[in-house]
């Protein structure tokens, strides 16, 4: 048995865009991720509070935002930003309507 050790240099990893390396662009087929569930989520906002204040929170206390009345709320789609948009109602539930939304190209980008 040989002890010989050889270092074996690997290729970086870059950002996936389509490319083959004959210069065309691959085309994605986006049907086969088309039913997946993911969570959607919209964020008023974002505070820093000490441990101190976390602890002595209770029934009524008011948490002070960052964001501004009548500011855009963040729409997530898992965890990543996709969208932003405004409050409204609708069938006396909340929904929101979007005000800005990033490309498809861009979310499927953000979502891999």
């Amino acid at each position: 048995m040989s002890d010989d050790i050889e270092t074996v240099a690997f290729k970086e990893f870059e950002d996936y865009d389509g490319a083959q390396e004959d210069g065309t662009k691959e085309e994605v087929n986006l049907d086969v991720i088309l039913d997946v569930p993911v969570v959607i989520s919209m964020e008023i906002g974002r505070t820093n509070i000490s441990i101190r204040n976390l602890l002595q929170l209770n029934q009524g206390s008011v948490v002070e935002m960052e964001r501004f009345v009548g500011e855009a709320l963040d729409v997530l789609v898992n965890g990543m930003l996709i969208a932003h948009g405004e409050v409204v109602v609708i069938n006396d539930k909340f929904g929101i309507r979007l005000t800005d939304v990033i490309s498809p190209s861009e979310r499927v980008k953000r979502l891999a």
